[in-house]
């Protein structure tokens, strides 16, 4: 994993059982001013579901900075000819001191905060394709030791609950997570794990 200055991080992606391709894909990146991570998940499964969450996910690397109707219009465009996709965008404002976390369909988010206060945010129904959809978005204050999971429907929030909240290390709760994934999954599963730490690096 890349060392960040602001953020520690750590990634667990497994393909559903069966399938070589994971639909899902991720992509994460820091500047001075900000820290982006991105979860896709194709609809479907294999190497379709594949291109299409990887398309989006090349749609976000090439214009980080994109938002609103410029993004849905480069995204959809990204998607012409391919299947749909969930998604997830989360971004840390490093100078504002919030967090932005905008999604449609079931990529969750969980946060905990330094007090191991918990928030879940409530997915809206719904995908990402040739044509504009509404995207919820959310912002809220960002706090030193607030740790995030965003994950795809492989993952179930009653186990992650369980893991964040016994663990402060982002490696380690992605390896418990390794642990508790003995069990075969009838969904691809992606979940990206991070924590700001301003100033710290690693």
């Amino acid at each position: 994993m890349p060392v960040f200055e602001h953020v520690h991080i750590s990634v667990y992606q497994k393909s559903k059982v069966g399938n070589y391709y994971c639909g899902d894909s991720y992509y994460y990146t820091e500047t001075d001013d900000y820290f982006l991570a991105v979860v896709a998940d194709g609809l479907g499964s294999g190497e379709v579901a594949k291109e299409s969450s990887q398309a989006v996910v090349d749609t976000i690397k090439e214009y980080p900075e994109a938002s609103g109707n410029d993004l849905m219009q480069r995204l959809n465009q990204a998607l012409i000819g391919k299947r749909g996709v969930v998604l997830g965008i989360l971004r840390l404002d490093y100078h504002a001191k919030t967090y932005t976390y905008t999604s449609i369909g079931n990529i969750g988010l969980m946060t905990i905060d330094h007090q191991t206060l918990k928030k879940r945010n409530i997915p809206i129904s719904g995908y990402l394709g040739v044509y504009p959809r509404k995207m919820k978005e959310m912002r809220e204050e960002l706090e030193e030791g607030t740790m995030f999971a965003i994950f795809s429907d492989g993952v179930h929030a009653r186990e992650l609950s369980h893991v964040l909240f016994q663990l402060d290390d982002v490696h380690d709760i992605t390896d418990q997570f390794y642990q508790m994934m003995v069990e075969k999954r009838d969904d691809d599963t992606t979940l990206v794990v991070l924590k700001y730490l301003p100033n710290r690096g690693r």
